[in-house]
């Protein structure tokens, strides 16, 4: 089941998510929609708050960006194998020298910024067995992580922006909240 993302500007995505008690929600399906979404939008990350769940539950694939690699020196290591659903996280550490990347979100569409993540985070959470895990991640798939940890917590990327740069962006911020966007995917304005 595709679910529709949740448009810029809901309290949803600003709200820090409570924890999935086992057995209380079908994770597995959840994370299966969820992926489906993802998938459906072209995103390669997704969270539970994106598709109105207030839950601390998310989804990334990796892989999507080394399958549009057009050269072997183009495929990222760090990403191989890397689909993962997230449930519970909590990163327990960030280390490193920040590095910047244009970063964008499905929830809002048509805006790309730079933003500085510490290259390096370990990470505890649950997959969808409730198998517990604790993991360290590096490059890019620490900065998917840390993306869809911070909807999680109710942060979004453009609160890393700048004043002027988030000044700049206060239009197409505000048209985004009305509902005025062109995008080949489902949306809900809440």
């Amino acid at each position: 089941m595709i679910y529709p993302i949740i448009g810029y500007g809901a309290t949803v995505l600003r709200k820090k998510c409570q924890d999935i008690v086992k057995g209380e929600l079908d994770v597995k399906q959840i994370s299966q929609n969820m992926f489906e979404t993802m998938y459906a939008a072209s995103g390669i990350g997704l969270a539970g708050p994106q598709v109105n769940l207030p839950y601390r539950i998310f989804v990334v694939d990796g892989e999507i960006i080394n399958n549009s690699a057009e050269t072997e020196e183009e495929i990222d290591p760090d990403l191989v194998g890397f689909k993962k659903t997230f449930i519970n996280a909590q990163i327990l550490e960030e280390t490193g020298e920040p590095w910047p990347y244009e970063e964008g979100c499905l929830s809002i569409p048509g805006i790309r910024a730079d933003v500085y993540r510490k290259p390096v985070i370990t990470i505890r959470y649950f997959d969808t067995d409730w198998v517990e895990h604790t993991e360290s991640f590096k490059g890019m798939a620490a900065r998917i992580i840390q993306h869809e940890y911070d909807h999680i917590e109710g942060v979004l990327f453009t609160d890393y922006l700048a004043p002027l740069k988030k000044q700049m962006l206060k239009k197409k911020l505000g048209q985004i909240q009305k509902g005025i966007v062109d995008v080949d995917y489902k949306m809900k304005f809440i």
